[in-house]
């Protein structure tokens, strides 16, 4: 069965991050820690509305070898980033700051940290990963999450050994996104790298905070769920992202609610609004949150067959009423419909990165191979390919 892209072992990850780690400092780190990038399997762009949504952590992760220093220079090395190293001080590392924005991710969490209360000084960090960069798989969350639960543990913060405490981390990294990066992205990526269980996906209720563990074994029953990266990049700080989010906080601000979630009655909402764009994405939103309670439900009565529609009916309310798709989705997800899946959806914030299929295990070879091809008839770069299962969440690996 084809994957594609390969993810690494614990063990893999962490020779290479002290390996990373040892050639730029000369040092040995305080330890390795890895967290994972998500795929979501349905509740897109609802985080930020007060929804729910479902994701799952990949065994794909990102590693971050650390180590505490003594003062509050901050030294960071990438393997995948341009340029690959910076040093600074923690000073630097704030909202109006002039750094990197894969500095921003790095070193972030502990701008936010500090601003809780924390007390962090400088370090030095190597990170290494096989989380596909702009592939709509959570790249940026992995760093941070990673990362915070570096901190977290060599100063001695007690946050990452129990629910409350990784939340906290989850909300501190949100928050570097948000206002150090000026991503104004929700919490979902956050919480699937430090909230999951393995074997499981994540059902996030993001009014109110509440966690569910939905059991989540495709193999069981014969299914797979085949992600396809489109490797067309995308970024969440271009104003797009912003854009759509900005036009639901003012809908829900004019109703006298703080999120569309909490709108009394949407179809009267959707009834009333004569902006065009506006009904568009509220449509969509109130749409999702509804799909995500029906898919939750299909996937505890083991009714998986009758998954398929409700993520075809989640892409074209992406495509047409959010606008977030992009002609290299839609054929990946309308040829993996021909081919064989029993549905199909982008994944992510959109504008490119990937999509996921909800296909027979004995038809994912047969929708890479047509899906590869399609591509190539349109001069398109190849896509990559991997089947995702439900992983652990982050932690230290080394």
């Amino acid at each position: 069965m084809t994957t594609g892209i390969p993810s690494w072992s614990g063990e893999e990850g962490a020779r290479r991050a002290r390996e990373l780690f040892r050639e730029a400092f000369g040092t040995p780190p305080d330890g390795v820690w890895g967290a994972p990038g998500r795929v979501n399997l349905i509740g897109e762009h609802v985080d930020y509305n007060g929804g729910t949504c479902l994701p799952i952590a990949l065994p794909h992760r990102t590693y971050v070898a650390l180590r505490r220093r003594e003062d509050r220079v901050v030294r960071l090395v990438s393997a995948d980033a341009d340029p690959s190293r910076w040093e600074g001080s923690l000073d630097d590392v704030r909202p109006d700051g002039d750094i990197p924005s894969w500095v921003g991710y790095a070193a972030g969490p502990a701008w936010s940290l500090g601003q809780e209360g924390a007390y962090l000084g400088g370090f030095d960090a190597a990170i290494s990963s096989c989380v596909p960069w702009g592939a709509g798989l959570s790249s940026s969350a992995a760093i941070e999450c990673a990362m915070a639960l570096a901190l977290d543990e060599t100063y001695d913060l007690g946050l990452g050994g129990d629910t409350e405490g990784r939340s906290r981390l989850s909300a501190a990294c949100v928050r570097a996104e948000n206002d150090v990066v000026g991503a104004p992205t929700g919490g979902m990526d956050q919480a699937a790298a430090l909230l999951t269980e393995e074997g499981h996906a994540l059902l996030l209720d993001t009014l109110d905070g509440s966690l569910t563990q939905v059991p989540f074994d495709l193999g069981a029953v014969g299914l797979a769920l085949l992600v396809m990266d489109t490797r067309a990049k995308h970024a969440l700080n271009d104003g797009q992202y912003a854009a759509r989010r900005a036009t639901c906080e003012a809908v829900a601000a004019r109703e006298g609610v703080a999120t569309l979630r909490e709108l009394d009655d949407p179809a009267a909402v959707l009834a009333r609004l004569t902006d065009p764009v506006e009904q568009q994405r509220v449509r969509h939103v109130v749409s999702e949150i509804e799909r995500v309670a029906t898919f939750v439900d299909l996937l505890k009565a083991g009714e998986y067959d009758a998954l398929g529609p409700v993520l075809d009916a989640s892409h074209t309310s992406l495509r047409d009423d959010y606008e977030v798709s992009c002609d290299e989705l839609d054929v990946a997800v309308e040829t993996a419909r021909a081919t064989g899946a029993l549905g199909a959806r982008m994944t992510g914030g959109g504008f490119g990165g990937s999509a996921i299929a909800l296909t027979p295990v004995d038809k994912v070879d047969a929708i890479t191979a047509a899906v590869a091809a399609a591509f190539d008839e349109r001069g398109w770069n190849p896509p990559q390919f991997l089947v995702a299962l439900a992983a652990a969440p982050g932690g230290r690996v080394d």
